[in-house]
This record gives C-alpha cells, structure tokens and sequence, in this order.
C-alpha cells in the first residue's frame, strides 16, 4: 500500500451494511471527512434500549462530517431489501466503489447451548449478507475500476485462523466469521482481473463498542480495549490503498498504521494505563 492523496475518497461513493454505531459508524465518518457518498443500510430506526444510536442519528453525524449521506432501514438478510439499497444509492449517487461488509452478529455460546435461531442470524448477517451485498454490487465495481475510481470491497473479519482452539470455543460464530473471510478469499482470486481490491481487516485488540460492554467482557474489557478510530484509520489506510494491487489480503488493523509508519498506538487506548491490551479472537 502507498500513501494516500489528500482526500481520495471525495466523490466517492460507499455502500455499508450496519453502520448505525460503533466501528461501522467511525469508518463511514473518516470516508464521510473526505467528502465521500455513504449509504447505510440499518436496521436500527427506533432508539435500542441498550446501544446508543440509530440510523438517523449516524446519518446527522456523517453530514456534519462532510459526507453525502443516504439512510436506507432495510435488513441485509433480505435479498430485496439489499437489491432496493444498491438500486437507489446508484440511483442517487451515480454508482459504488466501495462496499464494506460491516454488519455482524455475535453470539460466543458452546454448541449445545447455542440456540438455531441465533445459528441462523449469525450465519444469516455476518456470512450470507457480506456475500449478498458484495455480489450485488461487483457489476457496479467493474464500471467503478472502468472509470479508474479505485474500487474496494472491505469486510471486517478475521484471518483464516484453521487452529481448533477458536472453532472449539465458538463454533457458530466461527463459522460465521470465517464465512465472510471465505468471501475475501475467493472474491478477491474471482475479481483479480477486474481491479477490484477484496481484503478484510481484523483488530489486533478488542475494540471499546458497546457490543464489547454489553456482550463479551463489559467495562473491564472495555477498559483493555482500543478505541474504534484504529479501525477506522486502518480501514481508511485500505480503502485508499490501490485496489489492483492490494487484494486477497487479511489485515490487521495495528500492522496497517506500521506499515505507514505510525507506532505509536497509545492514542488509541480506550483507557490509558489500564494494563496490558485484551488480544481479540481468532489472533
């Protein structure tokens, strides 16, 4: 990867799945600070009782930003729903040249406490929807690489990590993860002559979000946790690489700024001093 222009992501157009809060919602804002086009596609409308946010108030944020902002409620389960946010946002922005695979369900239980409902979401969400929404927009990907835009598409999942500790200790998440980096693996091998970057990117720590506080270790973990913007520097660090030469890739969020030269990461703790950072799964 090179060093970016000064605002390379100005008129360019993201399509993101969740995006509401959290990592999504950093990621949207640093391409939205460019002057990029960002359509999210939420589910969250109404307040949830526990997660700050929703997609209207994500959307005010990336307009204070400086991003063009297109707010789509919808559900990246649903094949109309999908196919209705990428119609309307070439509608409404002319075309996509980048997709980030961004929404994800979590659920950490053994197999035999795992209910299939919950199997099916995560699966659902994080494995099929990543694939949904990328293959609905690679046509648009193409005219995008055509036109010398720089096309990506980014989907936050881990490396392919085959040790049997992960897979022994949440299998159906596991299997969801590695579903979404199965789609960077052979997107990025099906595109390679189209000059469409495919690559995903994972975190080294745990990131402070409120899945984090709510789901997995609660505060404590947060306090061992970096925060969002890591991943968002990182991303953006990928999204502005070139695409036909930067592909089939699982970057890590702190080996994305080293290799741009930035090593000093305590800016990123989410609490400074709060002792030795909690390495994130699949790592």
């Amino acid at each position: 990867m090179t060093e970016p222009d000064t605002e390379p992501l100005a008129g360019r157009t993201m399509i993101m799945s969740g995006g509401s809060r959290g990592i999504g919602l950093e990621i949207a804002k640093r391409a939205a600070a460019d002057g990029a086009n960002i359509t999210l596609i939420a589910k969250t409308d109404q307040p949830h009782p526990k997660l700050p946010g929703t997609i209207h108030t994500a959307a005010a944020e990336l307009a204070a930003a400086g991003g063009q902002v297109l707010p789509f409620v919808g559900d990246v389960r649903i094949d109309e729903s999908v196919a209705e946010a990428v119609r309307r946002t070439v509608e409404r922005f002319g075309g996509i040249d980048l997709v980030v695979n961004n929404a994800s369900a979590i659920d950490l239980s053994p197999t035999d406490l795992l209910p299939m409902k919950k199997y099916d979401l995560m699966q659902d969400i994080n494995c099929r929807g990543s694939f949904l929404l990328s293959k609905l927009s690679i046509p648009h990907l193409r005219e995008s690489a055509k036109a010398g835009r720089n096309p990506h598409i980014l989907t936050l999942s881990p490396p392919l990590n085959l040790d049997p500790k992960w897979a022994g200790m949440a299998l159906g998440y596991t299997i969801a993860k590695y579903g979404m980096s199965l789609t960077t693996l052979g997107l990025a091998e099906e595109l390679k002559g189209d000059g469409i970057g495919v690559n995903s990117l994972w975190p080294r720590t745990t990131i402070a979000t409120a899945a984090v506080r709510n789901l997995l270790g609660g505060e404590e973990m947060v306090a061992t946790s970096r925060t969002p913007d890591i991943y968002a520097d990182a991303a953006y660090l990928v999204l502005t690489s070139p695409a036909a030469k930067t592909s089939g890739n699982f970057f890590i969020d702190d080996e994305v700024l080293a290799a741009h030269g930035s090593i000093d990461l305590d800016k990123y703790r989410a609490t400074p001093g709060a002792g030795e950072l909690t390495t994130d799964l699949f790592l």
